[in-house]
């Protein structure tokens, strides 16, 4: 197989090039549908993960939404300063930080939501409801198979 020049390469053809633009994308729809909230989408990862499993650790969190433990700390610290999280210490593990959402922090992840479903059905507007299927089919393999190469997998159910 003949390896193409590199000026022969072109940029929009390349998955890499347009998985980053459409995770660019994304976060800008995301912030025009819930910017009004201040929330970011990996904040509303965190609290969706968090109302989903109260008591989550820290550690485990990161692992749920594929962030490295100091990146999710820096979440966890914005969320709490703004009154949305509390950590409380683990009865099993006193060195363990238990996280659960406060008052404040159920209202904000209610509120996001709807801006949050706006902004998944703008993303995938474009595409018919078969091509959304299958556009997400093919997107959960890929996310799925390369799991491993992240800088920071995921942990995969059952896995």
């Amino acid at each position: 197989m003949d390896t193409p020049e590199p000026a022969g390469i072109q940029i929009d053809q390349q998955p890499g090039y347009a998985i980053r633009r459409l995770h660019q994308i994304s976060v800008g729809i995301f912030l025009q549908e819930a910017g009004e909230l201040g929330v970011t989408p990996v904040q509303y990862a965190a609290l969706q993960v968090v109302g989903n499993q109260p008591g989550i650790d820290q550690r485990t969190l990161a692992r749920s939404i594929a962030l490295d433990t100091s990146t999710t700390g820096g979440v966890v610290d914005r969320l709490e300063a703004r009154g949305w999280l509390e950590r409380r210490l683990s009865p099993q593990d006193r060195r363990a930080r238990q996280l659960f959402l406060t008052p404040a922090g159920e209202q904000g992840l209610a509120d996001t939501v709807p801006a949050m479903l706006r902004a998944q059905e703008q993303i995938l507007a474009p595409l018919t409801p078969r091509q959304r299927t299958e556009f997400m089919r093919l997107l959960l393999v890929l996310v799925t198979q390369n799991n491993d190469l992240s800088r920071a997998p995921a942990e995969v159910a059952g896995r």
